[in-house]
């Protein structure tokens, strides 16, 4: 786990471009040997409490507002139409339909610097905590049946800290080398 004190946080009246500060600052001052972070903790203003998380396609995919609009009109869920099947060229096609990506990238990345952390942020749900006496095995369960990226490590009301998959998927690299070397 990740200590809450490592992890990039904002509060939600940030912009995207105040965001991605702390998550360059945070990555500068990250153990160097570690995966580096993907995501940035949002908190309430007032409390201080974590209310949400900022991934990195919750980023690029705010640039472009009419996924918003795409995404009304479909009856696809937010976790991507190429899990569906759906061919490069019909995929390529929607692209064109609903004029995705047509202002220029130095454009559209400029909304950054105005577009409030609170606005795009992912709200956390119920499968996203994990109380830190849990075992590995049932982390590594919520991880898959969610499809999340991290938990947030809980003890009672608190959060201490933030598992991630990258971090778990490294774990069992390093236990699989140190069982299964050859003699």
């Amino acid at each position: 786990m990740v200590t809450l004190s490592e992890y990039a946080l904002v509060d939600e009246e940030a912009t995207l471009s105040e965001a991605l500060d702390a998550l360059e600052k945070a990555q500068e001052a990250f153990d160097k040997s570690r995966y580096r972070h993907r995501a940035i903790l949002v908190c309430e203003k007032k409390t201080n409490k974590v209310v949400g998380k900022l991934s990195q396609l919750d980023v690029i995919r705010s640039l472009e507002p009419k996924y918003d609009q795409f995404m009304e009109e479909t009856t696809f869920p937010q976790t991507g139409m190429s899990h569906f099947g759906f061919s490069p060229k019909f995929m390529k096609g929607i692209l064109e339909q609903y004029e995705l990506w047509y202002e220029p990238l130095q454009g559209i990345c400029g909304k950054a610097g105005r577009q409030k952390v609170k606005e795009v942020m992912h709200t956390l749900t119920a499968g996203e905590y994990i109380n830190e006496d849990a075992n590995l095995g049932e982390a590594v369960h919520q991880l898959i049946m969610g499809h999340h990226q991290s938990l947030l490590v809980t003890k009672g009301e608190e959060i201490t800290g933030i598992l991630r998959l990258t971090d778990v998927f490294r774990e069992i690299c390093i236990d699989r080398r140190q069982k299964f070397q050859p003699r």
